[in-house]
Formats: C-alpha cells, sequence, structure tokens
C-alpha cells in the first residue's frame, strides 16, 4: 500500500516544486476577498440600524401571521355571484397580461435591432437606442400603472399600457443581447451568395434569435400575470381590484379565494408556457 502512494507523494512534491506559483498561499486575493465580506457586513448594520429593523416584534407578527391564516380558512367566495364576479375579473387579469406582453414585444422589436451592434454599425444609433431603453427599463411596472391611470383613468387599458411601457425596456435589452449573440457565419453565407445587408438579417439573423425570443416571450407572459394582479391593485383593473377590496373590508376568506385562484391560473400559465418552450427549443435544436 505504501509502495503504490509513494510515487504519487513524489510527484505531487515534484509538481509543486517545479510549479511553486500555483500552489503558493494567494494572500492578496484572501485580503481582497476579506474586505469585501467586511465591508458587505458592515452595510448590512448600517442598513439595520438606518431602517431601525424592530427584530423584538419578529415573533409576535409571526404568531399575527398564524391567526390571518386561520382567519383565511377556508376559502370561501361568499356566494356563487361572487365567484363568477372573481372569475371574471381573473380573466380581466390574464388578459391585460397577454395583452401587454405582445405589445411590448413588438414593439421592442424594431428598437432591438436598432441596438445591436452586428445590425446596425452606427455608434449614435446604437447609443441612443441603449439609453432610450435603459430609460423606459428604469421605471417599475407600479409606477407606470400610476402614471396611465392618471392618464386614461382607472381600468384595464391602464394595465395593458403600463405592462407594455415596462416590457419595452426589458423586451429590447433581451432581443438585442441575443441577436448580437448570433452566429456571424450564417449572415455571411448570405452576404457570400449575393445577398445584401438585409437579406442576411432576414434570412441569416432571424431564423436563429426568433425560437429564443419566442422563450423570452413566453416568460414574460407567465411573470406578467403576477404583474397584473399587482398593478390592479392600484386601479388597473383585473382581479387585483378585486383583491385590495376584500382586504380593505377585512373578509379574509375572500382574500384567500382569490389567491387561490390567482396560483391556479399562474401554475397553468407556467405549464403550458413551459410546454411551448420545451417545444420551441427542441425544434430549434432539431433545424
Amino acid at each position: 500500500m505504501t509502495s503504490m502512494h509513494t510515487p504519487l507523494a513524489v510527484d505531487g512534491a515534484s509538481v509543486a516544486l517545479r510549479y511553486p506559483q500555483y500552489f503558493r498561499t494567494n494572500w492578496r486575493f484572501r485580503a481582497q476577498v476579506g474586505s469585501f465580506l467586511a465591508v458587505a457586513l458592515a452595510f448590512i448594520v448600517i442598513g439595520i440600524v438606518q431602517l431601525e429593523i424592530p427584530f423584538d416584534r419578529l415573533l409576535s407578527g409571526i404568531f399575527k401571521l398564524g391567526d390571518f391564516g386561520r382567519l383565511m380558512l377556508p376559502p370561501d367566495p361568499g356566494s356563487s355571484a361572487n365567484a363568477a364576479l372573481y372569475l371574471r375579473a381573473l380573466g380581466e387579469t390574464v388578459s391585460i397580461a397577454l395583452l401587454g406582453t405582445l405589445g411590448g414585444a413588438i414593439l421592442a422589436f424594431p428598437m432591438s435591432l436598432l441596438a445591436a451592434r452586428n445590425v446596425v454599425a452606427n455608434k449614435v444609433v446604437h447609443f441612443l437606442s441603449r439609453r432610450s431603453l435603459d430609460t423606459v427599463r428604469g421605471i417599475d411596472t407600479l409606477i407606470w400603472a400610476l402614471i396611465w391611470v392618471s392618464v386614461v383613468g382607472l381600468g384595464p387599458f391602464a394595465g395593458v399600457l403600463a405592462l407594455i411601457c415596462s416590457d419595452f425596456g426589458s423586451f429590447g435589452k433581451l432581443f438585442s443581447e441575443a441577436i448580437e449573440a448570433t452566429d456571424k457565419r450564417a449572415v455571411e453565407g448570405v452576404r457570400a451568395a449575393g445577398g445584401s445587408h438585409l437579406h442576411g438579417v432576414r434570412f441569416g439573423l432571424l431564423p436563429q434569435v426568433v425560437p429564443v425570443l419566442a422563450s423570452q416571450v413566453l416568460y414574460y407572459f407567465e411573470s406578467n400575470t403576477r404583474s397584473a394582479t399587482i398593478i390592479g391593485i392600484v386601479g388597473a383593473g383585473g382581479i387585483g381590484l378585486q383583491l385590495a377590496e376584500q382586504i380593505r373590508v377585512l373578509e379574509w376568506q375572500k382574500v384567500s379565494f382569490i389567491i387561490l385562484l390567482i396560483l391556479i391560473a399562474v401554475s397553468a400559465i407556467d405549464w403550458i408556457s413551459s410546454r411551448l418552450r420545451f417545444a420551441i427549443i427542441g425544434r430549434r435544436a432539431v433545424t
């Protein structure tokens, strides 16, 4: 047994002697990591002190949360009319998410082409399009909802416009990055066959990137279903408006019924979109 391990030990020692830089303790790297952790810990402590987080009320808050949970059971819409009302509101929320996602994707696609370096080489156009997307993306969906509720009034139309504005910035960035990551050889092949730059984009670039864009749109549709619930609370229509109203009047069983409907809808959309994404990715791998 000793003879079997001795050559390994000798080899290890000889390697360490031959390449000492790889076995030497990197104190500089350790100091950098330690400094980073110390700064992060200091920021956490400062944040806790500045925000005056009441840890002494955490335990009582957990018990109070349990009381709310007991009040919410069993889920009960109150009447069949209320159940029908909540189902219509849920359908409105899904419609808001669908229209907002598709609207944002359609508007973001041409902007993403302008923001992609391998499509538009003009640095001024590229810079302006990127900064415009950053500006729109920097405003949260809830803020967009408050803006559009003030502009067009209460209702689902404001929710659709809020999601379109929010997704426009996000899709523009994601689409442009996906376009820039495509293989250049397909575009060069089209150009070598006598095609123009537009032909290269149409026949060499888009077939590569469309499945990726479709997968991203499906994911955002699932995410926007939850976002549409939140913006409904500020008056943008849908199930969120009903949820806020029942919380305001302390009807906790109705609240739990609405939350259950939202969970079922989100789970169903997640399952359907996942199947579609896998189908798109599988078809792309085959082609």
